[in-house]
């Protein structure tokens, strides 16, 4: 069989993915089970896989199965816990006083407040925290999740303090040729390291100034009471402006202070910004946008997590300050776990893993408990329950809420993550190829020649659809994209700059991150809808970026510090 053919099989799970989710509308829980099963076939008859190295694959998938269902779970218990306790209510109270715009809650609440907490733990953890949150003020499932995922976008490449960066691109790439061959020119690896970094932050905040907008435009075309395009452009200043707050300081933070902090910097800045200005409703339409009444919503939009005013009449009072006090607390554990040595190194040493499973070189798993954002959600659960004065039996009741709603999501992810991880182990094999995710990209690059450029944020999104992950994307492809920036005699600085973000974008679209958004509302079952929605933006943001990239290196010649040396 010769590569093309090899490179168009190794397609075939992600187009059976999308025709059966997106084209047929089957629910994950059937598709998924399909699409693993096709894939392991795929890998040990046509990549001559042997069945345990396969096997090793899917329990690896299945322990970082674990770890996604762990974040799943703390988030919906820290819901159900404010739920119970009263907060919800003091939330939707303090949202009032901003606006009761629905645009302007989106804006504020899922872009500002999820850019942060991605910034802080990756993970997926800001559709996790943002889908519930909006439902429980107002917002119908289906759209919350919609919302949700587009904040899987600009903020992705700093998440998690910067790991897809300094984990993905300084682990994906050959480090040690890198800084032998820049050294001939007295030029130090920490350079180019930095250039891709400004690289990345300076195309994302180009593209994502308008993701506030498109946002809000999604939301009121698809969830309006009059499907329009109109109402959503509406606010377009007002969106622009929460646009510029977050991205001009999260590309300074990203070209003057690192990986770690643009997102976090970037949505501190903006809400610091953006919420007094819509209080004094400064550059809002003269229009205030809402939902149209639930009792008419179609039963697509509806999950299973309603938090209705019903369910929490009759508790006690909390102030505003209170209700808010719980995500203020997550976003000061989640950082403080990532940037203070001492705190994040206790948290870390709870860990259960296997290495070389089942003797397979290079296949291991990890669980750490407590230092996923899913242990610190549940310490965020526990100081709530303190503060909020809750009593035993209401703490018990958001805990057995959370557990029937988690077990949804397990059956889909058991199948998802571990066929991932089959795909990404597949460069192991009796046939000396290259590995699947290599395969497709490798075909893609050869297709497309001078002009790949425009397509390297795309070949990004490829490896994050793959495997729901910037971090993998990168790990998996910047050497590719690397070494094609060579052949073609590119900046490749440039090159693994736009892998990474297309690899960003693709997070909008990743199937196990659409479903464990889902999950957190119970929504689980419709997730190819969610995908229809979500891809909109997901081809925005990909055309822009490469756009960029011509523009980059055909129009304003783009070179880097590896460059130079190698042209001296």
């Amino acid at each position: 069989m010769n590569d093309t053919l090899l490179a168009l099989l190794a397609f075939v799970p992600l187009v059976l993915a999308g025709v059966l989710l997106i084209g047929l509308r089957m629910a994950a829980k059937t598709a998924m089970p399909i699409v693993f099963v096709v894939t392991a076939l795929i890998g040990l008859l046509a990549w001559d896989m042997t069945f345990s190295r396969v096997l090793a694959s899917t329990l690896q998938g299945l322990i970082l199965t674990i770890s996604i269902l762990w974040i799943i779970f703390g988030a919906i218990l820290l819901l159900n816990t404010l739920k119970h306790s009263g907060g919800i209510t003091a939330i939707r109270k303090g949202f009032s006083g901003i606006s009761p715009d629905r645009r302007v809650q989106a804006i504020i609440v899922a872009w500002l407040f999820g850019c942060f907490i991605e910034g802080a733990s990756g993970f997926g953890t800001p559709a996790a925290v943002a889908a519930p949150l909006l439902v429980a003020l107002g917002f119908p499932a289906l759209a919350a999740v919609v919302v949700g995922m587009m904040i899987q976008s600009t903020p992705v490449s700093f998440g998690a303090v910067g790991t897809p960066i300094v984990v993905g691109v300084t682990g994906g790439i050959d480090r040690g040729g890198i800084t032998e061959t820049l050294a001939t020119g007295d030029v130090t690896w920490m350079e180019y390291f930095r250039l891709v970094v400004s690289e990345v932050a300076i195309v994302h905040g180009l593209v994502g100034v308008l993701m506030p907008l498109l946002m809000v435009i999604i939301m009121v075309r698809f969830f309006g009471a009059n499907r329009s395009w109109k109402e959503g452009l509406s606010i377009t200043p007002f969106a622009l402006f929460a646009g510029v707050s977050f991205v001009v300081p999260y590309m300074l933070a990203g070209v003057f202070l690192g990986p770690e902090f643009p997102s976090m910097i970037g949505a501190m800045v903006g809400l610091a910004i953006v919420v007094p200005a819509a209080r004094r409703g400064f550059l809002l339409p003269k229009d205030t946008w809402d939902f149209p009444d639930s009792k008419s919503w179609p039963d697509e939009w509806i999950g299973k997590l309603e938090i209705k005013m019903d369910d929490i009449a009759g508790k006690a009072p909390v102030s505003t300050f209170m209700g808010w006090v719980p995500y203020g607390l997550l976003a000061i554990i989640l950082v403080a776990s990532r940037v203070v040595d001492p705190f994040r190194e206790a948290l870390q040493s709870l860990s259960f893993g296997w290495s070389n499973i089942l003797g397979e070189a290079g296949i291991s798993g990890a669980i750490q408990p407590l230092y996923l954002p899913g242990g610190i959600l549940l310490m965020v659960v526990i100081l709530t329950a303190l503060l909020h004065r809750m009593k035993l039996g209401e703490l018990k009741d958001a805990f057995t809420d959370s557990s029937k709603t988690i077990l949804g999501a397990g059956f889909v992810l058991i199948f998802t993550i571990p066929m991932v991880r089959i795909l990404i182990n597949s460069g192991v094999n009796g046939a000396d190829l290259v590995s699947m995710p290599v395969a497709m990209a490798q075909l893609v690059s050869d297709s497309f020649g001078g002009v790949y450029p425009f397509f390297a944020p795309a070949v990004g999104a490829l490896g994050a659809f793959i495997a729901g992950s910037n971090t993998v994307s990168n790990l998996m492809l910047s050497d590719f994209q690397f070494n094609v920036a060579n052949q073609l005699g590119l900046s490749t600085a440039f090159m693994v700059a736009l892998q990474a973000v297309g690899a960003a974008a693709g997070n909008m679209i990743a199937i196990h991150n659409v479903v464990a958004a889902s999950a957190t509302v119970g929504l689980l079952g419709r997730e190819g809808t969610t995908i229809r929605k979500t891809i909109l933006p997901t081809i925005y943001y990909l055309v822009a970026a490469g756009v960029i990239g011509l523009i980059g290196f055909y129009v304003i010649g783009l070179s880097d510090p590896l460059m130079q040396v190698l042209g001296g």
